[in-house]
């Protein structure tokens, strides 16, 4: 029995990676507030973060078993720079609605597909 929501997940999660790419680019060099960090954070872990997510869906699609352990891997570091991201920059540019307000809203929707992804029956089954 095929687990409920697993193609929606892999699909979005291979769209939203592939999109993610360009527009990580877009913000990390657009410019002057905290545009270091930016920079920083976009070559250390956003783009990573985006890579493994689509190597990840494409695992998904394919249903390997190792690709779940790597979407878990993948969300979680795009949360691990997400969360502190869009909390610092709230404080210190204080404007929410604005790259801030996004960072933010991207780490709880990583948060909940992460508990998707950790769900036990994702594990347990032999070819997914």
């Amino acid at each position: 029995m095929p687990l409920r929501g697993y193609w929606t997940m892999a699909w979005l999660g291979l769209v939203s990676n592939l999109i993610a790419i360009p527009v990580i680019g877009f913000f990390a060099f657009a410019g002057p507030p905290l545009q270091v960090a930016n920079i920083s954070l976009a070559f250390s872990l956003a783009w990573p973060a985006a890579i493994i997510g689509i190597i990840a869906s494409l695992g998904l699609l394919a249903e390997r078993q190792w690709a779940v352990i790597l979407s878990i891997v993948a969300l979680a570091l795009s949360l691990s720079a997400s969360l502190p991201y869009g909390i610092v920059r709230l404080i210190l540019v204080n404007d929410p609605h604005s790259l801030s307000g996004l960072s933010l809203a991207l780490a709880f929707i990583n948060l909940f597909a992460l508990v998707y992804w950790c769900m036990p029956q994702h594990r347990r089954l032999g070819k997914l």
